[in-house]
């Protein structure tokens, strides 16, 4: 690869590295799983990488241009992915997040960030930092409006997300606030643009209640789960873990309430907080 010039960081420089990868990888004949192996990661990794579904790592480029003989290139351009306005543990599910096909999420506390208004969102990112200058938070709620663009497409991606009750009974950023973001995420919904139920309390214990989940499938590449907590996150690509949090997502669906029966609830929910009232 040695006539290969450096990307333009203007033109989804993730989707040109991963096609230079699978190209310089087929040229010296190696298969996803054997150029892999070499990196001490699996197959589907690298098929990730190819599909531009994962960030290429600088560790992980100097190997490449070692074993594949790419004279630097992928180290030299593997600055134009290093690059993020979202924080470190969340930049590689951001990227995976807007080449999804399709999004399973369930929110176990807040509204996912997909589906936030911007007043609720200020409340969120405010109660994280309450010492936080307002242009940073004004920043952050800036870069989490952005990524919900994605949902400007009428179809793609999919997006089902499941809703614990207690979602909708915090009052985040009180009741006006609330009465605005539940109403947003009703009527998406009524739209036919996303698909949202509600796990009612009543249902008791559930399959998910060690925290939040994210689910990504692709087109290209094999399916992603993403994790979270407090400042810190793990996209995960093992195929019997991404099987375990795809059962998981299965299993409160089937708790939850249909997706008529919650839009109702949100409904109802959005008039209780718009009179003032207390949600029961």
């Amino acid at each position: 690869m040695s006539g290969s010039k450096d990307l333009d960081p203007s033109s989804s420089p993730r989707a040109l590295l991963g096609s230079e990868l699978r190209i310089a990888r087929e040229r010296k004949g190696f298969s996803q799983t054997a150029l892999g192996e070499l990196l001490f990661v699996s197959g589907s990794f690298i098929g990730q990488l190819e599909a531009g579904t994962r960030r290429l790592q600088l560790e992980y480029a100097a190997k490449i241009d070692e074993i594949l003989g790419t004279n630097g290139f992928f180290t030299r351009n593997c600055g134009a992915l290093a690059k993020s306005k979202y924080p470190d543990h969340f930049a590689e599910a951001a990227d995976a997040e807007a080449v999804a096909r399709g999004i399973r999420e369930y929110g176990q506390l807040l509204i996912p960030g997909l589906l936030q208004t911007e007043a609720y969102a200020q409340a969120v990112f405010r109660a994280y930092n309450p010492t936080a200058p307002d242009a940073e938070i004004d920043k952050s709620v800036a870069d989490r409006l952005d990524r919900a663009h994605i949902l400007n497409d009428p179809t793609t991606p999919l997006l089902w997300a499941v809703l614990d009750e207690a979602v909708l009974r915090r009052p985040v950023g009180g009741r006006a606030v609330m009465a605005e973001a539940l109403r947003h995420v009703a009527d998406l919904a009524r739209r036919h643009r996303i698909i949202v139920q509600v796990l009612p309390f009543g249902e008791g214990a559930h399959a998910a209640m060690a925290g939040a989940l994210k689910l990504m499938e692709f087109t290209d590449a094999p399916p992603l789960s993403f994790v979270e907590g407090p400042d810190m996150g793990r996209l995960v690509d093992d195929p019997a873990t991404v099987a375990r949090h795809t059962l998981m997502f299965s299993l409160l669906q089937a708790s939850a309430l249909s997706p008529s029966d919650s839009l109702a609830l949100l409904e109802s929910v959005v008039q209780d907080y718009g009179h003032g009232d207390q949600p029961s």
